[in-house]
């Protein structure tokens, strides 16, 4: 028997004097990676915005592992928060901080762990992330684009979350690092148990590593497939959506 994680019911948010989104539904199986796209103005950062509390919908609920976000108490919100890791698309390492500490900084935020506890610990999530152990002491400027994105998975599963929110993890990525990424992706949440929602324009992320697909469009999710079936519906958006010779290939895999 599948679990939600999160379930979003009638959700709208209302924005520079229009509805973003308005009756959006949508439910995210345990374990399962779920990709969210659409066109330009659909609403995915929003959407992203408001399951992270970033910001709040004018209507609607979000349930996140049995809590309400949008009612939940402080303490109730805290508790949540402490299930989740997120990865910005710019990674949003702090300049100022090596490695070692990027990845300590939400184990110092959020834990009452000595200090040697915390560096074992952030130790431990930067060999998760494949990165070489003379790698804790650089900083973010000495490090390549693939190196910083895997800094930023790295402090994202400092906390061992149970939901992972990935905005973009491959772009400015060449292919060998962006595969390297997603496969890295889908090691994690296998060995991990990871539910993980990624947001992201890269169709072949899309086909490596997700189990579904849900579409944004009019304000709401207008289908929620695996790629291949998702590229197939004839509604006017998601046609247009994976139209081009550069969708065939998704359009055609069984």
């Amino acid at each position: 028997m599948t679990t939600s994680v999160i379930e979003i019911k009638q959700l709208g948010n209302w924005l520079g004097g229009q509805w973003v989104h308005k009756d959006l539904d949508l439910t995210i199986q345990a374990k399962e990676i779920l990709g969210v796209v659409g066109g330009s103005g659909s609403g995915k950062t929003t959407l992203l915005r408001s399951i992270l509390m970033l910001q709040t919908p004018k209507v609607g609920s979000i349930h996140i592992f049995g809590t309400d976000i949008i009612k939940a108490t402080q303490a109730e919100v805290n508790a949540v928060r402490r299930l989740w890791g997120v990865m910005f698309q710019q990674s949003a390492l702090f300049s100022s901080l090596n490695v070692l500490e990027n990845v300590q900084f939400p184990l110092r935020t959020f834990t009452r762990l000595p200090p040697a506890a915390q560096q074992k610990i952030a130790l431990l999530k930067l060999s998760l992330v494949g990165l070489p152990i003379e790698t804790a002491t650089k900083y973010p400027a000495e490090l390549s684009g693939g190196m910083q994105k895997r800094v930023a998975l790295a402090r994202a599963i400092a906390l061992d979350p149970e939901l992972l929110f990935l905005d973009e993890p491959t772009a400015g990525l060449d292919p060998q690092n962006a595969e390297a990424l997603d496969n890295l992706v889908l090691d994690l949440r296998n060995n991990l148990g990871l539910t993980v929602i990624v947001i992201t324009h890269d169709l072949d992320t899309l086909a490596r590593i997700t189990d579904r697909v849900a579409f944004l469009g009019e304000g709401r999710v207008l289908a929620v497939l695996p790629l291949a079936q998702l590229a197939q519906q004839k509604q006017p958006l998601i046609d247009t959506y994976f139209s081009g010779d550069r969708c065939k290939q998704y359009r055609e895999r069984p």
